[in-house]
């Protein structure tokens, strides 16, 4: 980021500048686990770890994309007047622009990558027969 006022570095090319704001092994779903409000950091780690197949997320690695996030604008860090200090991140007005980008992804792995046992599991599907 070349300015305190630029939100996203710029690129020539919108897929390569879409990459590089994804490019991480938990931005993605981190930003989709914040759609619905904001979450102190411990919250995020255990949403995180909680995924099927997850190994615990260790803290360097988590602070180190929540600091990427932010300084990329996408999420908003704010300390809460609390003892101990806490902190807790939320969405931005831009990173909130990625929501439907990240459902539109998230349809498309329901429809071609998720079990369809989970899918049933979940009641999206109907049982064996119906």
């Amino acid at each position: 980021m070349s300015s305190a006022n630029t939100t996203l570095q710029k690129f020539d090319c919108p897929v390569v500048g879409f990459q590089q704001i994804i490019n991480g092994k938990y931005k993605l779903r981190i930003l989709w686990d914040l759609q619905s409000g904001p979450k102190r950091y411990g919250e995020i780690r255990r949403g995180l770890s909680g995924t099927i197949g997850a190994k615990d997320i260790t803290a360097r690695v988590l602070s180190r994309e929540l600091k990427m996030l932010t300084t990329m604008r996408l999420l908003q860090r704010q300390e809460l007047r609390s003892r101990p200090l806490r902190v807790q991140y939320a969405l931005t007005s831009e990173g909130r622009t990625l929501i439907p980008v990240i459902a539109v992804m998230h349809k498309w792995g329901v429809e071609h990558l998720v079990r369809r046992s989970i899918l049933r599991k979940m009641g999206i599907l109907p049982g064996e027969g119906d």
